[in-house]
């Protein structure tokens, strides 16, 4: 079998096969649309030192009106001013509370306990006094109640 004649047959065959496809799919609600193809990865803009700079600098006196004091110099300037090895960052001390103010907390706190502790004891100390006395009960009077009546025709028990 010649080459030619197979590929005419395979043809035919996708030919055949197209068309069941497409046959199915509109039974199926509707031709699927093909997957979109990949995008491409998108390079990243790189901007210049000097746009870098001029951003940033926009951007300083933005925060710097927002805040209130208003200084437009740019920060070359000020890191031209500071020689290159600047001085160590010296660490702030802890705060600390002077005696008094400890003693005044601590006083206050075993104010505010005192007084939920006496709150306990108040709804304790009732309860235990009603237990150490015992109460001579008197008998209830018997109720009386009213005759029970039948229940309803067609209704059973």
């Amino acid at each position: 079998m010649p080459v030619t004649s197979i590929l005419a047959a395979i043809d035919s065959e996708i030919s055949t096969l197209e068309k069941a496809r497409k046959l199915l799919s509109s039974l199926d609600g509707g031709a699927r649309k093909a997957p979109a193809p990949a995008r491409m990865a998108r390079t990243r803009r790189k901007l210049s030192a000097k746009a870098r700079k001029a951003i940033a600098d926009a951007q300083r006196k933005r925060w710097a009106a927002v805040k209130g004091a208003v200084k437009t110099a740019p920060v070359e300037a000020a890191r031209k001013a500071v020689p290159s090895k600047a001085a160590p960052k010296v660490k702030r001390a802890a705060r600390k509370l002077s005696a008094a103010a400890r003693e005044r907390i601590a006083v206050a706190q075993k104010k505010r306990w005192a007084t939920i502790k006496a709150k306990k004891s108040a709804k304790a100390a009732p309860a235990k006094k009603a237990a150490k006395k015992p109460t001579a009960r008197k008998a209830a009077p018997a109720k009386k109640t009213a005759p029970k009546k039948a229940p309803a025709a067609g209704y059973q028990l």
